[in-house]
């Protein structure tokens, strides 16, 4: 058995209930009337893609899944432009007046175009000799959460689950957002600075996408529960690794070089779409 997801910021019931009939599902359950709802079907559609991108165009987002074992122990997170709107790097380098530059690298970093690790020194170098003041300047000034994020880790840690934050990114910022959302975890890059000044270097190893994997692997050991226990969200390159190994890797507003390697795709909801996918209703948010 699956379950066919619709989630879109104004998902008509009329839409809802022509797909199911068309697809022969059951009864479909509004999860949150005008915004999700799902039904039962007894397997993959042959035309689900094509269905996809017809509703794509009503921005509705559609995801078909097996119905069991879809409410998951555990959300594995990226940050940047996942649980935060911004990359940390492109406003720190626009601070030291190389935002441009920067931004334009991380772009191709994130499509996949360029070397992670040879991306994130060559920019990190741009950042040689700023005062180690200003990442405190981004996060009180530039840094806004992602719609949903909150919601999401309190309904899921209401509901036993565990939450680690994995980011190509800096633990000056990872340290920051994991306390304001409530991530039991996070683990990052190091930005080096001496005597209050940043020295342009990256603490070593370097984690990207390798370390996300990695991070997975070690958690669930250690919590004793199974890769397919797992919610994983991103939307770069280097998050493709955890994504493709998780039970639910989602591709959350993701490049289209990304997202068109992931089945589960997210371009109109926010991050309560991760709670909609494993069933919980819009009474049942945190």
């Amino acid at each position: 058995m699956y379950i066919a997801s619709l989630i879109g910021p104004r998902l008509d019931a009329a839409l809802v209930d022509a797909l199911r009939m068309a697809w022969g599902g059951q009864e479909p359950v509004h999860l949150c009337p005008g915004e999700a709802a799902e039904f039962a079907i007894a397997d993959t559609p042959s035309n689900l893609w094509d269905v996809w991108a017809d509703l794509q165009r009503e921005h509705v987002d559609l995801v078909v899944q097996p119905a069991i074992g879809r409410k998951k122990a555990m959300l594995l997170a990226d940050m940047d432009s996942t649980m935060i709107r911004q990359e940390c790097i492109d406003e720190l380098a626009d601070e030291a007046g190389f935002g441009e530059r920067v931004a334009a690298i991380t772009a191709r970093a994130m499509k996949g175009e360029l070397d992670f690790e040879e991306a994130i020194i060559e920019r990190v170098g741009l950042l040689k000799g700023l005062p180690e003041a200003v990442i405190q300047k981004v996060l009180d000034t530039r840094i806004e959460m992602m719609p949903g994020g909150a919601t999401l880790l309190a309904t899921m840690r209401a509901n036993g689950g565990y939450a680690a934050l994995v980011s190509g990114g800096f633990t000056a910022f990872t340290e920051a957002v994991a306390a304001e959302l409530g991530f039991d975890e996070n683990r990052a890059n190091t930005l080096c600075a001496e005597v209050g000044v940043l020295t342009g270097e990256v603490g070593r190893p370097i984690l990207g996408q390798q370390a996300k994997v990695d991070a997975l692997e070690q958690i669930t050991a250690r919590l004793g529960i199974e890769a397919d226990e797992v919610i994983a969200v991103g939307d770069g390159a280097n998050d493709l690794g955890m994504l493709s190994r998780a039970g639910t890797g989602v591709a959350l507003h993701a490049k289209p070089s990304v997202a068109e390697q992931c089945s589960v795709r997210i371009n109109h909801g926010d991050l309560t779409a991760l709670l909609y996918l494993q069933g919980y209703s819009k009474d049942q948010f945190v």
